[in-house]
């Protein structure tokens, strides 16, 4: 029987509910669907709440067209999935790991779109579709909310809990969450870059707790990570809950 809250989201009944640390009530009691304590839902963002609307790979494969770079949607996808995890490599092997910035962001996508567009095109080209993509993913219209997005965000309010937003997104989180729902929901928003810290390092987790003014144990995550949302928040001393990707 899955959780109230995550039936209301339209998540299946395999969920571990005793694994998330979830406090079971009765459909229509009027109880939370939270666990016990928390008085804030922190929330990862893409692929939690809101997903890219084209995909990835379609909106890369549009900003190359515009610069006369014709590549297919499989080897767009096959090439950002591997340059997504060298940068994730570079992010873990600095010193200290998972530091990050405004600056970082920005090379880190850049080294990102460099990677998947090497040896299909020049330097100069690969640079104008960075920029591109880096003004695509900027504004709202490139976003929609996931089938169970709203419903959670909206149990939470419900609650009467804080609803924050806590991503390895950058500082172009702030336009997005302004218009796009259920983001605009969100009383905090804690992009990494401000932050100075990415998931999973705990430094993330407790920048969080310090801008919230909560402890640990009063905050649950949500995201569709394993590691980087649910095992690093629990190692943080958080309650965390994985959702479906979407």
């Amino acid at each position: 029987m899955p959780h109230r809250l995550l039936e209301a989201a339209g998540v299946g009944g395999d969920f571990d509910i005793a694994d998330a640390g979830l406090v079971t009530v009765p459909a229509g009691s009027g109880e939370p669907a939270f666990p016990r304590g928390v008085k804030a839902a922190v929330f990862d963002v893409v692929g939690t709440l809101v997903e890219p609307s084209p995909s990835v790979a379609a909106a890369y494969q549009q900003a190359a067209r515009r610069q006369g770079v014709e590549v297919a949607i499989g080897e767009l996808t096959s090439r950002f999935g591997s340059a997504w995890k060298r940068q994730e490599a570079v992010d873990a092997a600095a010193r200290p790991p998972h530091a990050t910035s405004r600056d970082r962001e920005w090379q880190r996508w850049q080294g990102i779109v460099q990677d998947v567009f090497a040896d299909l095109t020049d330097a100069d080209t690969a640079g104008r579709i960075f920029k591109d993509l880096w003004q695509h993913f900027a504004q709202p219209t490139a976003w929609r909310a996931t089938e169970h997005g709203s419903a959670l965000v909206a149990a939470a309010l419900e609650a009467g809990l804080e609803v924050a937003l806590a991503s390895n997104f950058d500082e172009r989180l702030f336009a997005v969450a302004a218009e796009v729902e259920p983001l605009v929901q969100a009383g905090h928003v804690f992009p990494s870059s401000e932050l100075g810290w990415r998931k999973p390092s705990p430094a993330f987790f407790r920048a969080v707790e310090e801008r919230l003014g909560f402890e640990p144990a009063e905050l649950v995550m949500f995201g569709d990570n394993p590691d980087l949302d649910v095992a690093a928040a629990k190692r943080a001393g958080w309650h965390a809950v994985l959702l479906p990707a979407g």
